[in-house]
């Protein structure tokens, strides 16, 4: 597996988990940030110390013209992109949804959804073989939440998650035939920082005995399967939402 991959929101957490994989797999990777430059410049420099090649680019992804910027970075020093995980995102803290203002709600829908169709935007007009492309693949990193619908904690993100479900299918049925596979990972309860943000650290600890396999899961296997998406193993999978989830 070669060639250069995106992946945004990779300083941490499932990102940093799929950049240093892609990384490990042959990739040329970007590792996108948005305000912690020293956990990026950490992840690029495990990639180097490995062996592998990495740089690293602020940006906000809910603004469009970030996300250009993002991409004309790598353009010029890996070139063209063929992989783009889509992993930035927010949830917000924790609450009822009558709680939140309409700011907060913005920022998530803007962040999660807004933030993933601008970079597939740009991944699509450089991989579609229509527009001269070489084809390649988007993995969409979405969440058991837009599931379950986020009740009494974060409906915002739950909308926003289920968007990017119904965004995966659509964008995967309509760039098919130009040489690019769309898909999606829907992640349960995996051990990152996401539920501390939110004020509600303790609540993994607390839910873990209720998932079949009686544990959390972690950033390296969601990373797993996203790395399996988008190496050819998975060549015949569009559209796609894959669910690691233990059983929940």
């Amino acid at each position: 597996m070669s060639g250069v991959a995106i992946v945004t929101g990779s300083g941490r957490g499932i990102g940093a988990a799929a950049a240093r994989l892609a990384a490990h797999r042959g990739y040329a990777v970007c590792v996108n940030y948005l305000k912690n430059e020293a956990r990026a410049d950490a992840v690029v420099a495990e990639i180097r110390a490995g062996g592998g090649k990495a740089i690293m680019v602020q940006a906000d992804t809910a603004n469009e013209d970030e996300v250009i910027r993002l991409f004309e970075r790598v353009d010029l020093e890996l070139g063209p992109v063929s992989a783009l995980v889509n992993n930035a995102g927010i949830t917000g803290r924790a609450g009822r949804l009558d709680s939140f203002n309409a700011a907060a709600i913005r920022r998530v829908l803007e962040v999660n959804v807004a933030g993933a169709m601008f970079c597939a935007q740009q991944a699509v007009r450089r991989m579609s073989t229509k527009n001269g492309g070489a084809g390649g693949a988007i993995v969409n990193v979405s969440s058991l939440a837009a599931t379950l619908g986020g009740a009494n904690q974060w409906i915002p993100y739950a909308a926003a998650k289920g968007a990017i479900n119904s965004f995966t299918i659509g964008l995967a049925k309509e760039v098919a035939a130009e040489g690019i596979r769309v898909n999606g990972i829907s992640p349960g309860l995996i051990d990152t920082e996401i539920h501390a943000e939110a004020g509600i650290g303790e609540r993994l600890q607390k839910i873990a005995p209720t998932v079949p396999m009686g544990r959390l899961g972690t950033a390296e296997e969601c990373a797993e399967a996203i790395l399996w998406l988008l190496s050819g193993e998975a060549a015949y999978m569009i559209g796609s939402i894959l669910t690691l989830s233990g059983g929940r």
